[in-house]
């Protein structure tokens, strides 16, 4: 598998640590809110990595966390006159709602910043010991001169960010693009005791403590939105690789942005959204399969049409996978006949297809394009008179490619008693000849939200998607 590694601007071979398992870490949300739109692209990539290489027989240890502690959890807690804690709790528990909504899996772990205080002071601690932190009035800040190879992540010049580009000032550091990885308590404020006195973690200092807590200090790949490169993550590199002189990550995975009707996303535009507006109006799984339609370092574009697209796409995989399991449940039990194994055959090239475009960096918009193969296909070469085996390579094939994009897992349920009557009322009514009584029948369950077909098997009625 070829990775597109930010830390080095190029695709390289995937090699992991230890052979046939995957360490992995990605950023997970600020619970003070919703998580937005934004949010849900590198939410939805990283649960697709992490299924594709279980689908490919890795064992994967996937560390997602929860950031909940900072100055906006802080803001709103207090206006809101709960506790920090109680915030947190809350929208955890709404991120795993409209998580769960998009498919997204629980990761293996979801440490919370907040549970690993040791941790993080015994990081702060080994920063300070080795010359790469100091401590100002409480706060204690990385020394970002003292880390020579600070910048190469990003492509950052630190000379550049000492002369103030892109960094806040701030008269206690001893240069401007020295960050805290450790602050004093301010009224109003949650604090911990520490060495230093009652205070928080920076929030870069977070992320290195939990992911090196549960995947070791060397792992594999790390990931994030783009606009974590700087300085997030390289701020992350300095302070982890600093504290143990080791590398932190072997391979940096960096999504591309969101943009909303062809405008960046910001609050001051007025088209900032939280995925719970969003599935207000649009269905989940079109939205998972709208952020899956493009290479997730491309920017993509959410409109009303973008979506509509989505959800036609998923109506096409929805529709041949009813038809192939309706086909199925009258299939013959008989060998596979030349043609048919010239099917199969097939079938196996498109998924070969999907796993060439997953290992080139992730393409999930080309592996789309393999499961419209086989609907393409089963559509041609399937009817009544194909055999189970035939119909269950097509189908079997579909379903486990889907299920590595996390698509097309709505089950058909049972019909309604009132919808099985009428059907039933209506197959009688060919049965008399009553064409009428029949066509009335179906324009009915069509009002329903129902389509009925008829074919050679018999009658075939579904929810309309």
């Amino acid at each position: 598998m070829q990775i597109y590694n930010s830390k080095n601007r190029r695709k390289e071979e995937f090699v992991p640590i230890h052979e046939g398992e995957v360490r992995m870490y990605a950023c997970g949300p600020t619970v003070y809110d919703y998580f937005h739109i934004g949010n849900a692209r590198p939410f939805i990539v990283f649960d697709v990595l992490r299924r594709y290489f279980e689908h490919r027989g890795y064992k994967v240890t996937f560390v997602q966390n929860f950031t909940d502690i900072d100055d906006k959890m802080i803001k709103r807690a207090n206006a809101e006159g709960i506790t920090v804690k109680e915030l947190g709790d809350r929208f955890i528990k709404e991120y795993y709602k409209d998580a769960a909504a998009l498919g997204i899996r629980p990761a293996t772990v979801h440490p919370r910043a907040t549970e690993h205080i040791p941790q993080i002071i015994t990081l702060v601690q080994k920063l300070i010991d080795k010359g790469l932190a100091y401590e100002v009035n409480g706060d204690v800040y990385f020394d970002t001169s003292a880390f020579p190879a600070y910048g190469a992540l990003s492509g950052q010049n630190l000379e550049d960010l000492e002369a103030g580009a892109r960094v806040e000032v701030d008269s206690d550091k001893r240069h401007p693009a020295d960050f805290a990885v450790w602050k004093a308590q301010k009224p109003g404020e949650p604090a911990w005791d520490s060495p230093w006195g009652p205070g928080r973690p920076g929030w870069h200092i977070e992320c290195s403590a939990m992911s090196m807590t549960y995947l070791g200090e060397t792992f594999d790949i790390h990931g994030g939105g783009k606009d974590l490169l700087f300085p997030h993550h390289e701020n992350e590199v300095a302070q982890s690789e600093g504290a143990t002189g080791k590398p932190y990550v072997h391979y940096w995975m960096h999504n591309g942005f969101i943009n909303i009707d062809n405008e960046k996303m910001s609050k001051s535009l007025g088209n900032f959204f939280t995925v719970r507006d969003i599935l207000k109006e649009y269905d989940p799984e079109d939205v998972r399969a709208f952020m899956l339609s493009a290479q997730y370092r491309s920017p993509i574009n959410f409109s009303r049409e973008m979506i509509a697209q989505a959800h036609a796409s998923l109506t096409r995989l929805y529709t041949a996978r009813d038809q192939m399991e309706f086909l199925l449940q009258h299939a013959q039990e008989r060998p596979l006949n030349n043609e048919e194994k010239s099917f199969v055959k097939r079938i196996e090239s498109y998924a070969d297809r999907f796993d060439t475009a997953m290992d080139d960096d992730l393409n999930t918009a080309d592996a789309m394009g393999a499961l419209f193969e086989i609907v393409r296909d089963a559509n041609v070469s399937l009817s009544a008179d194909s055999s189970k085996e035939a119909i269950k390579a097509a189908l079997d094939t579909l379903m486990s490619l889907c299920d590595v994009l996390g698509l097309l897992m709505k089950k058909e349920d049972g019909l309604p008693a009132e919808v099985e009557a009428l059907a039933a009322e209506r197959v009688q009514a060919r049965k008399d000849r009553d064409w009428k009584k029949s066509d009335a029948l179906r324009d009915q369950l069509k009002a329903m939200g129902y389509t009925v077909e008829d074919t050679k098997e018999g009658q075939k009625v579904r929810k309309t998607v």
